[in-house]
């Protein structure tokens, strides 16, 4: 008996690649949807909790804006916003930025900010405290982000956004002080800058840049 000919085998292998290859893409089209819907879901739940108390009915990651720099926002990177809408009526705007002198690293911080200027929730969403010390900035291990909501640059006033060991209105962490300093800091220029440029922020058209910052 022979051996079947090269060419027969590698006819035979291509088909397979063939099939095997259409097998993925197809997969891939029918996950890539899902996968996506799943990720969009994740992100929103992650956004809503620093929005309490608010009412709004546009999805969280419908009005995005990507602020690059120069800018004046907490940290080096592009900053990200995303608008928060009843209606047509601007509710709040979420910020992503960074805390850059945590005491293990930046603190990437969710800032939110309702259309009267105050906090309305402050989420931790990276970073490298010590745990058991700088980590209790985390919800799931203290409420300690939770005395922002409801405050604004008129209560306290400006001078007050510090640790009360600093002359400040706020509690720090038992045992750590640089993590609260640093991300009471980020909170106040985030505050301050929404406050110089709330209108054009909701201006903007989404995804673009915000080029008129420091306008009234």
């Amino acid at each position: 008996m022979t051996d079947r000919p090269v060419w027969k085998s590698g006819i035979t292998l291509a088909v397979i690649a063939g099939v095997c290859t259409a097998l993925v893409a197809l997969t891939w089209q029918l996950t890539a949807q899902r996968i996506e819907d799943n990720k969009k879901a994740w992100v929103e739940r992650s956004l809503k909790p620093a929005l309490a108390g608010l009412f709004f009915d546009s999805p969280v990651t419908e009005s995005m804006l990507t602020i690059q720099q120069p800018h004046e926002l907490p940290g080096s990177e592009a900053a990200i916003v995303y608008r928060i809408y009843a209606g047509d009526e601007p509710v709040a705007a979420l910020f992503i930025v960074t805390a850059r002198d945590g005491y293990a690293g930046p603190i990437r911080l969710l800032i939110g900010i309702a259309m009267d200027a105050s906090v309305t929730g402050v989420r931790v969403l990276e970073h490298r405290e010590t745990p058991g010390l700088g980590d209790r900035i985390e919800t799931g291990k203290s409420d300690w982000v939770l005395q922002f909501d409801g405050h604004s640059l008129r209560d306290p006033l400006p001078d007050k956004w510090k640790i009360k060991a600093d002359g400040g209105s706020y509690d720090q962490l038992t045992g750590a002080s640089i993590t609260p300093r640093a991300i009471i800091k980020a909170i106040k220029a985030t505050l301050i800058y929404f406050e110089s440029n709330r209108d054009t922020l909701f201006a903007a058209p989404a995804d673009m840049a915000d080029k008129s910052e420091g306008e009234d």
